[in-house]
């Protein structure tokens, strides 16, 4: 009870104003090589052809890899709520985002890794996208997955949770006014001090040793084991101080493409990301579309409430549903 009421310093204050905390790109382990990601140019389109040749021809570069080097391509944030995956870990023929990532290159320092990513041959054929969840009802709407434009996995219906209270009609029947808008929160992306960064370090007995700044440690560590195939305790997440995340590092992916990465080389590697990689990659707060009508009274009850939400979870689920 002596905390309870008191003002009691932050455990890590002291270290974060005097510039002592270590956060991931504080680690420097000899022999490190550096991460760069080929992305996508577009926001819909198919792969027509990926040539990663000539990057693994150039001196320096110890490790390329793509989708064929995932042993599980398609694992979802929310697999074990039973949820599946729509996302794959790197681009697999087609990409739904501007930016998703379709090849990895591991390199002696981040130009030439830059380099080798540019020399990747690579060719598209652009597709309509979808921009607007309103438009995403029309018929002739572009398709954004196999199952079509809205998530079935609501509680046995097809594509809407539905909440019931009340005698709704007879509320909006005695209400004096109806109150009504929509309103349309933007997508928000947290900005972190800290982007995305992470070291994985292969070590002498066949084991992983990731450091991370996810927020989630434990969630981070059954993705990645769950991607590479590997039983936990093939795998160390090392977590610690977390530069900036306020939910946008919960559902890192960079642990795992980096892991790839380590166990192809041989070698340590660093992936930090760039500022406009985090705010074209990282995931945000979703977009909502939102009516919303009120039935008042004019001594100021609120009778009745009629509302319609839409989530808008852009090309992949992550943790939308779950939202």
């Amino acid at each position: 009870m002596r905390a309870v009421g008191a003002r009691l310093p932050r455990y890590d204050g002291i270290a974060h104003v005097t510039g002592r905390s270590t956060y991931v790109d504080d680690v420097r382990i000899p022999g490190t090589l550096w991460v760069k990601a080929l992305r996508s140019p577009h926001h819909n389109a198919s792969i027509t052809k990926l040539d990663t040749s000539p990057a693994q021809r150039l001196k320096g570069v110890h490790a390329v890899v793509t989708a064929a080097d995932v042993p599980l391509l398609v694992y979802g944030h929310l697999s074990a709520l039973g949820i599946p995956g729509d996302e794959p870990l790197l681009a697999d023929g087609e990409v739904r985002y501007q930016g998703q990532p379709i090849a990895l290159v591991a390199a002696e320092s981040e130009s030439l890794a830059m380099e080798a990513v540019e020399a990747i041959r690579i060719e598209y054929e652009e597709r309509r996208a979808l921009f607007d969840i309103r438009k995403a009802f029309d018929p002739d709407a572009p398709v954004v997955h196999e199952w079509g434009n809205w998530y079935p996995h609501f509680e046995g219906e097809m594509d809407r949770r539905q909440i019931r209270k009340g005698d709704i009609e007879w509320a909006f029947d005695k209400a004096d006014t109806i109150v009504q808008g929509v309103y349309r929160p933007a997508a928000i992306e947290h900005v972190p001090l800290e982007t995305q960064v992470c070291q994985v370090v292969p070590e002498a007995d066949g084991r992983l040793t990731i450091y991370s700044c996810t927020q989630a440690l434990y969630f981070s560590l059954g993705v990645v084991c769950a991607h590479l195939q590997l039983p936990l305790n093939k795998v160390k997440v090392v977590g610690g101080t977390v530069g900036g995340g306020f939910g946008g590092k919960v559902d890192t992916a960079t642990e795992t493409m980096c892991a790839l990465l380590a166990q192809k080389s041989g070698r340590p590697v660093k992936w930090r990301w760039t500022r406009e990689e985090e705010f074209l990659c990282s995931s945000t707060r979703a977009p909502w579309h939102m009516e919303i009508a009120d039935a008042v009274t004019k001594d100021g009850w609120i009778l009745g409430r009629k509302m319609l939400t839409l989530h808008d979870s852009g090309a992949y689920a992550r943790f939308s549903p779950y939202g």
